[in-house]
């Protein structure tokens, strides 16, 4: 029994081998003013080159969904599981330059 299909719904398909994923360690994102260019890659231990295995490429507006649909899950797993840390970032400690009116 086929439920019919509601108004704006896509059906999506993955292959089994799309679907099998490829692991990724790695990440370069370039821009252009019409494009983002995402590579995912592995970096290995005793191998001194990375390697590319994907590349996404996409529209600054799809960038920005991509960066919507990725922050609202990972507040949701954060929420469920707690803080994701990101070895190398000290805890809650501001990155980058800092002016003079952050010390109040």
């Amino acid at each position: 029994m086929n439920k019919p299909k509601q108004p704006g719904q896509i059906n999506i398909k993955i292959d089994e081998k799309v679907g099998e994923g490829t692991y990724s360690n790695f990440f370069v994102i370039t821009n252009s003013p019409s494009e983002f260019i995402m590579d995912f890659g592995r970096i290995l231990p005793g191998i001194p080159d990375a390697r590319i295995y994907t590349r996404v490429v996409c529209t600054p507006q799809h960038a920005k969904q991509l960066l919507n649909l990725l922050q609202k899950n990972i507040e949701g797993f954060e929420s469920q599981h707690g803080e994701i840390k990101v070895q190398g970032m000290p805890d809650n400690k501001p990155v980058g330059f800092q002016t003079g009116d952050d010390n109040k």
